[in-house]
């Protein structure tokens, strides 16, 4: 594709990828990885994007005549240091606005060439580790020299006066290749303070971030528009007049987007690859976006990884015959513990062979020599010998192609010195074996092995009588975990979630977090995805996602906990896009834009899992929330909560009709005296169970009301809420508001969660309520911030589907 022309509603951007390539061979001859800013200018020329403005080099050596000196209009210029190596030219005074006359740029430029080196090399003569390779182990006058032969000369720029020099009134746009996302764009406030405003400014008021892979133009404007920067640029704060349109920042993003994706990666025929284009800042002057500096880093493409056999996966979670190597004969050791629990979910005897010579059977369960002589090929082969038998394991599956698929359960491959070495040996036989289109996908290793409610097995070598007891049927949803203990710890604390898939990941070698999201998105066994992940694979992060929105797609809920939040570390020789995407931030925004529904702790997660599992199946309208309990500071409570960085509930307006069945409700149960109605609605420690049960059901019926947070009142005089069968207050009578919502909420379209705050005594009446399909939290304002939060994230999902429909053109 030379050229591309693409436009995006009333905005047409052309990019000319002919030249831009011409741009990127030209440095890539002279041995450079990085661009001038001259080049990043004449990139920006041929993306389509804001013309930049006029520019002359005056190279080191040369001797630039008045005629080339006096090119610039206006009474101003700048002078910028031109050098592969210093990228923060401000910092070294490598940058200056002189008169514009031939004598004072003359002048200007030679000091520039020696001031600048000395300013540079002093700077990093206080702080070593920032110097680049090149200069390292140099100082004095070499390092001085060093850093002088390298540049290239100063850039004469022409002067351009913004419209405003007030905060805000700048603009960092900008581009970067993640490891595991790919491209992402982010924008937002830009000048020397962008990394300030990035860790001070309340999330997503500072900067929008995106994977570039997964979003237009117009898509990401409509993000960028709930930042202070664009709030500052479009004139909506006080003082302020707009002094840019809304189709040239969507034109700008466009093209920057599209440059993106064609660099990258995801192409095929990208002849380089973008690492990182930025420019920080964008000003403004009489309406054109003017860019101020610019840098781009780029390399050639690498070797594409042959893809994995994923289609493998539904045998491995559903398989007719299971193999197991590691099962000792004499004691219950990891393996023994696997086979007994293999047994104990169901799994026929006959369909098992476990690999150990020297023996007939083990456990009823035939036993064979080794995998050569299996009579059949397997389904699934489970791994729990030590890790130094891996290896010519790995050698053995492939060769012999026993199984479809292979679980690793030994611990101990690459996460400590000495077994890195053994870990590249076990990936490298994998993918030598899927380039070649054979071989079984491996799950693991140091994984705690899965189970499978609808494959009838368990493979976690957890002995059965710590294991949590998960009662009653499995609900359609899948547990991904990287950490098999998270995982158990998760379905310790909280046994109602009982997922009817538990998949410990492990370390990925081979199958991935994207393979394992994937599988399930196309799966017509789950409604819920939960995924608890410590990291991605090369590129997986952005497969992930994408599996994210194919799951969404098919009208699923994704819930997400991303673990290890530290932003990554800053380097003086990265741009400021680098410095504000950190690893959890990006990988905050890409998840959220697929469409997950993200969680910030281990509390969080277990909470949303749990409302997902249980309020998939109703229906989301908008969020108006409507608050009652009979307790005043619970009512209060509910309404300083709803509303975070991640979510903006409303207090729905109660409708008349609403209004009336209420007061007919409190009247006919002698309240109408204590009971004022409104939203938050305190219906008095005095109303009963009954009372309780038809407040809720009024209230989900409301045409205004999308969702509603009731207390329960454990210790209100006349509430059924004791575990005594012997009281008058039991809730084991057929009057109690556990028995009464055991009906109601079946019945209700709205979602309804409900809230229990009491000591220990009141635990039983939790857990009778969650039996009874109520959500139920012991505090009022985590039941808000839960509900707030799940209904934020069907809300963004409903989005999502509604523009995949309109861009389908249904």
């Amino acid at each position: 594709m030379a050229n591309s022309h693409f436009a995006f509603g009333s905005v047409q951007v052309a990019v000319n990828y002919d030249a831009i390539n011409a741009v990127f061979e030209g440095a890539y001859a002279e041995g450079r990885d990085s661009l001038f800013e001259f080049e990043v200018y004449d990139l920006l020329k041929e993306s389509g994007a804001e013309t930049p403005p006029k520019c002359v080099l005056l190279e080191r050596g040369g001797r630039p005549d008045d005629t080339m000196l006096s090119s610039m209009t206006g009474d101003k210029v700048v002078l910028k240091i031109v050098s592969p190596t210093i990228v923060h030219k401000t910092e070294v005074h490598g940058v200056r606005v002189v008169e514009n006359s031939p004598d004072a740029i003359r002048s200007a430029w030679r000091r520039m060439l020696y001031e600048v080196p000395e300013n540079y090399a002093d700077s990093l003569a206080r702080h070593p580790s920032a110097a680049p390779d090149q200069y390292q182990g140099l100082e004095g006058d070499a390092l001085i020299q060093a850093v002088a032969k390298d540049v290239r000369g100063v850039l004469l720029v022409q002067f351009m006066e913004p419209d405003s020099k007030e905060f805000g009134n700048e603009l960092i746009v900008g581009i970067r290749k993640t490891r595991e996302f790919g491209a992402v764009l982010g924008a937002g406030l830009g000048g020397t303070d962008t990394e300030i405003y990035a860790e001070r400014f309340r999330k997503g008021q500072a900067v929008t971030l995106c994977s570039t892979a997964m979003t237009t133009g117009e898509q990401f404007f409509e993000l960028f528009k709930k930042t202070l920067s664009y709030k500052k640029l479009a004139g909506l704060t006080r003082g302020q007049r707009r002094i840019v349109t809304d189709e040239q920042l969507i034109e700008c993003f466009s093209s920057f987007i599209e440059m993106a994706n064609h660099y990258s990666p995801q192409n095929p025929d990208a002849p380089f690859h973008i690492e990182e284009l930025e420019i920080n800042p964008f000003a403004y002057a009489d309406y054109l976006m003017v860019p101020l500096d610019g840098m781009c880093r780029f390399s050639r493409p690498g070797l594409v990884p042959a893809p994995r056999p994923v289609n493998k996966i539904d045998q491995l979670l559903h398989p007719r015959t299971i193999g197991i190597i590691g099962v000792s004969a004499s004691r219950m050791n990891f393996g023994r513990i696997i086979l007994h629990n293999v047994l104990e979910s169901g799994f026929a005897p006959e369909n098992v062979r476990i690999i150990r010579p020297g023996e007939d059977a083990i456990d009823g369960v035939t036993c064979v020599p080794d995998l050569a002589s299996l009579d059949h090929k397997l389904d699934l082969f489970v791994v729990a010998v030590n890790a130094q038998q891996v290896p010519a394991l790995v050698d053995d599956l492939v060769e012999l192609d026993a199984a479809n698929g292979v679980m690793l359960i030994p611990g101990g491959m690459g996460e400590t010195e000495e077994s890195k070495e053994r870990a590249a040996e076990v990936v490298a036989k994998i993918n030598a074996a899927h380039a070649q289109g054979t071989g079984p996908v491996f799950l693991g290793g140091n994984c705690m092995g899965v189970v499978s409610r609808p494959g009838n097995y368990d493979t976690w070598f957890i002995p059965e009588e710590k294991l949590p007891e998960l009662t009653g049927a499995p609900h359609r949803a899948a547990f991904i975990s990287q950490s098999g203990a998270f995982m158990l710890t998760r379905l310790s604390q909280c046994p109602e979630l009982n997922p009817s898939y538990m998949i410990s990941m492990g370390n990925q070698t081979d199958l991935t977090l994207g393979d394992m999201v994937e599988h399930f998105a196309n799966s017509d066994a789950v409604d819920v995805i939960a995924v608890y992940a410590e990291g991605f694979n090369d590129m997986d992060g952005l497969a992930f996602c994408r599996s994210v929105r194919q799951a969404v797609l098919a009208g699923k809920d994704v819930i997400f906990y991303k673990a290890g939040r530290t932003p990554e570390g800053k380097s003086a020789t990265s741009g400021h896009t680098a410095s504000l995407a950190g690893d959890y931030p990006v990988c905050e925004a890409c998840v959220r834009q697929a469409g997950a529904i993200v969680a910030h702790s281990f509390t969080q997660f277990e909470n949303l899992f749990m409302l997902a599992e249980r309020l998939h199946g109703k229906t989301i309208r908008g969020n108006r929330l409507a608050a009652m309990s009979g307790a005043g500071f619970e009512a209060v409570g509910m309404a300083d909560s709803i509303q975070s960085d991640d979510y903006r509930m409303e207090l729905a307006p109660l409708a008349d009709a609403t209004k009336k069945a209420l007061e007919e409700l409190f009247v006919s149960n002698r309240l109408d005296a204590l009971v004022t109605v409104t939203n938050p609605l305190d219906i008095t420690p005095g109303s009963n169970d009954q009372v309780h049960a038809d407040a809720i059901r009024i209230l989900a019926e409301s045409p205004n009301v999308d969702a509603v947070v009731a207390g329960l009142d454990p210790m209100s005089p006349v509430m059924r809420t004791l575990a005594d069968p012997n009281t008058p207050l039991t809730m084991d009578d057929e009057r109690s508001i556990a028995a009464l919502l055991a009906e109601l909420l079946p019945t209700l379209d709205t979602p309804v969660i409900g809230v229990v705050d009491g000591g220990r005594q009141y635990d039983p009446l939790e857990d009778r309520l969650k039996d009874v399909g109520l959500c139920t939290f012991r505090t009022s304002d985590q039941a808000v911030a839960a509900i707030s939060q799940y209904i934020e994230g069907r809300l963004n999902a409903g989005r999502i589907r509604a523009l995949s429909v309109k861009g389908a053109g249904v």
